[in-house]
């Protein structure tokens, strides 16, 4: 029996194939497997097209045995089969598909799409097998081939008996090396974990034989191990299922098989789309947040099938940042594949559906939020900071698709608003939407410069996270009220009448804070009248875009670049300590330097911020005792 040379006419092109263009060496059995789905699909599809053949769903199938005393992989379909010239055309002739050539001449269109595209996916058996053998019998054919291979330097094929039609396909698996074990390619155990996490979801069943205790004959007590074929794989996948006939259990029980958590979905979308790109999708969003969520080990993405037949683990591309929590699957006859499946051509149809997952995930958030506010809330304790995240990263390009999901702690409600809440209960006299900032709800409750915004009845949003404040110096505005931190240098609040009295005393009080600017040289841009204070002596503003918070968070960064706020001490001449420091100012001018500096470290204190010298701040209280 002569050897024939594959039809490819190069060494070169088949090594590649075997050692190249698959990453994974388990994809081999998902590219055998699918395989063997198509070949099944050609015969329904010649029973819908032929009176004279039936298709009886219960005698097709898929059967994966291990020999480890033969070191054999056998995998069998009871499929079209192939003739001797088929065998020669699309096993001797590298990257040609038999799949695609039937998928053109019959031109599918009833939804029974068949896998098979490239005709490298046989190939992949190489990566595991020293020799590859295929058996046999076509539809309608009385003689049976075998196709065998033990690699680049050619193929047999030769007449052989075969009892069915169908195909076996035998791996003559590979001894193991230094670098790599192909026993696990022999074991039941991995062989079921590889279908389960491939090709769960083919249409046919995919069997394998299990060895099970029952009970024997005659006997309560006694146990025999017997050979029992069970199926491996779903077959019919859940989202492809009429959503009505689905419950919350059912989704769940999904999301715990797929192991996107060990928590329960806090809810989940179920999308079917048949337009121009066809596909399926199931969306989860988490209840509790992974325990690597804000670390670089952590990898967004949506599982990505083609026709039921997992592509990739982690999509990232079907995901945006901002919704990298979403866990779940989309599923997808019209995607562009490379030639190894394992890729995808980044193309117009994923795009399309990212874009569509994109809204969806947002109307889902925001139906929540509207209908389910407890769950809404439980969401954003553990994600919010990644939606703030969102509108601050790339320049704001999110910033529009996020706003309205944002929430933040109010001085007047005592939870969390929606900022649309926030505007729609403004009072019209109020031009900004207010906020502080700090370390805690309590700390920011007792910071001096809230005083004046909250006699004047304004509701303050209190911004606790180091993202707060650089996501809404991004967001600028929220239905054109522009945010106004309320330790900004001018929080348009004054009436004609506060501005000239407050005009009035700092033309009074010039010569004083000139000194006192003096005394804080470096420390400070400027020390004037506070308008915001009522019953505090001191406090600090600041002038221009980096605040205060902005200044803490931006230096306790590991670049730190000693990004400064430019501060105002800002002083209550209605408060009996300036009564001191003007007599100071008049009758002792150290005293007056004492008493700066005392009110300075103070108003720092009061920000969160380090003193530079504890120990001339601590010797100065004492001066003052003494």
């Amino acid at each position: 029996m002569a050897k024939k040379e594959f039809k490819a006419e190069s060494k070169r092109l088949l090594d590649m194939m075997i050692n190249s263009i698959y990453t994974q060496k388990e994809i081999f059995l998902r590219e055998l497997i699918s395989n063997a789905s198509d070949a099944i699909d050609k015969i329904y599809y010649r029973a819908l097209t032929d009176d004279a053949l039936t298709f009886d769903k219960d005698n097709y199938y898929i059967k994966v045995a291990a020999d480890k005393d033969a070191r054999t992989l056998t995998i069998s379909d009871t499929g079209i089969g192939m003739t001797k010239d088929e065998l020669e055309q699309h096993l001797g002739t590298i990257a040609k598909s038999g799949s695609l050539a039937f998928k053109k001449e019959n031109e599918l269109k009833d939804g029974h799409d068949i896998i098979g595209q490239f005709g490298v996916g046989f190939y992949a058996a190489f990566m595991v097998a020293d020799v590859v053998t295929v058996v046999s019998k076509a539809l309608g054919s009385e003689e049976a081939y075998k196709w065998e291979s033990a690699g680049a330097d050619g193929y047999t094929i030769e007449q052989c008996e075969k009892d069915s039609v169908g195909t076996d396909i035998i791996l003559k698996i590979k001894e193991n090396t230094e670098d790599d074990s192909y026993d696990e390619f022999l074991e039941n155990y991995r062989l079921k974990a590889i279908i389960k996490k491939y090709s769960d979801f083919i249409r046919y069943p995919i069997k394998m034989d299990e060895t099970v205790n029952k009970p024997k004959e005659d006997s309560d007590n006694e146990f025999e191990e017997v050979q029992e074929e069970q199926t491996v794989n779903s077959m019919v996948p859940i989202w492809r299922k009429n959503k009505n006939e689905l419950t919350d259990e059912d989704y769940e029980t999904f999301y715990s098989e797929k192991h996107y958590g060990f928590d329960k979905p806090l809810t989940h979308v179920h999308i079917s789309v048949d337009g121009a790109v066809r596909y399926n999708a199931i969306l989860f969003i988490p209840e509790n947040m992974p325990f690597d969520y804000y670390s670089k080990e952590y990898e967004k993405g949506l599982e990505l099938y083609s026709n039921g037949v997992l592509i990739m683990n982690k999509c990232a591309d079907l995901l945006p940042d901002h919704f990298s929590f979403v866990k779940g699957m989309v599923d997808s006859e019209d995607l562009s594949l490379n030639i190894s499946r394992e890729m995808l051509q980044h193309d117009r149809q994923l795009k399309l559906i990212a874009k569509n997952i994109n809204k969806k995930i947002k109307s889902e958030l925001q139906s929540l939020l509207k209908n389910d506010r407890e769950k809404y809330e439980s969401f954003y304790q553990s994600f919010g900071r990644q939606l703030k995240f969102g509108v601050y990263n790339e320049f704001g390009a999110h910033k529009d698709v996020l706003k309205d999901l944002l929430l933040f702690y109010s001085s007047k409600e005592k939870k969390l608003v929606s900022l649309d809440e926030y505007v729609s209960r403004m009072p019209e006299d109020q031009k900004y939407i207010y906020y502080a900032s700090g370390d805690s709800y309590e700390r920011i409750e007792k910071l001096p410069q809230t005083e004046m915004v909250a006699d004047k009845g304004y509701e303050i949003l209190y911004f606790t996270e180091d993202i707060d404040e650089f996501a809404i110096k991004m967001l600028t505005t929220y239905k054109e009220k522009e945010f106004k931190s309320v330790s900004s240098g001018d929080l348009g609040i004054d009436t004609e009448e506060d501005q000239k009295q407050s005009e009035e005393e700092e033309n009074k009080y010039k010569d004083l804070f000139e000194e006192m600017k003096s005394i804080l040289s470096g420390k400070v841009n400027n020390v004037k009248v506070s308008k915001r204070l009522k019953s505090h002596p001191v406090c600090l503003a600041a002038d221009g875009e980096v605040t205060i918070e902005m200044e803490k968070i931006l230096n306790a960064m590991p670049d730190n670049q000693n990004v400064k706020a430019e501060k105002v001490l800002e002083i209550n001449p209605n408060h009996e300590v300036f009564k001191t420091l003007q007599d100071a100012f008049e009758q002792d001018k150290d005293k007056l330097s004492l008493y700066t500096n005392l009110l300075y470290n103070q108003a720092l204190l009061i920000e969160g911020l380090p003193i530079q010298d504890p120990v001339e701040f601590t010797n100065n209280i004492c001066k003052v005792m003494v």
